[in-house]
Formats: structure tokens, C-alpha cells, sequence
């Protein structure tokens, strides 16, 4: 990602962890699951899982444009033994220019 800005007031951050080792799990738990299970292909039961979602984040400097923001999420999930995060964007994808960003090697994913 890159850096989100926050400084003028526009956008929000959460989060909300499922720590689901001796619990019910929710249906967004067990969503999580099965597509651990579906794009693994492994057998998967999640001990404890950690959505973050980044709202109508604007991009860093806002003070320069603020109509252009982003909704992500980070889905980190773990057994106890194998941990894998989704990453998980609004609809269309980035809508930060990239154009006008310090860096220019822009990606969306991780390595």
C-alpha cells in the first residue's frame, strides 16, 4: 500500500478481531475459511482471524487532492501453524492516481 493520509479528517480506519479457538465462528470467519480452503486448496480452521478495513482512505499528500480515495481491507488469519492474509479492494480497484505519487514503482499486492 501506499501511504494513506489521514490529516485532513477524511477517511477511517478499523478493525475487528475473531479469535475463534473455543468459540462459534461467524459467517465472516467461516467465509475466510473456505476461500483459504478454495484458492490453497488445504485444509484450513481458523484460530483466530483479524479484519482491518481502510475507509475512503485519500492518498498521501491529501492536502493536495482529496476526491480520490480508496476502500481496502487486510484479512490476517491464522491455526496456530499456518497464517495467510487476504488483501481485498474496493470495486474498479486502486482509484489513486499513481501518476502523482513520490514513487513510481507501483504495485497492488505484496512480494
Amino acid at each position: 500500500w501506499d501511504n494513506a493520509d489521514f490529516s485532513r479528517g477524511i477517511g477511517t480506519t478499523f478493525y475487528q478481531e475473531f479469535p475463534t479457538l473455543n468459540t462459534a465462528k461467524p459467517p465472516f470467519v467461516r467465509d475466510v475459511e473456505e476461500k483459504v480452503r478454495r484458492y490453497l486448496r488445504s485444509s484450513y480452521s481458523a484460530a483466530w482471524t483479524l479484519k482491518i478495513t481502510w475507509e475512503k482512505a485519500p492518498a498521501y499528500a491529501a492536502r493536495t487532492d482529496t476526491r480520490k480515495t480508496n476502500t481496502y481491507q487486510a484479512v490476517l488469519t491464522t491455526d496456530g501453524f499456518r497464517s495467510y492474509v487476504l488483501m481485498l479492494y474496493q470495486e474498479g480497484g486502486m482509484q489513486w492516481d499513481y501518476t502523482r505519487l513520490a514513487a513510481t514503482n507501483v504495485l497492488i499486492g505484496y512480494t
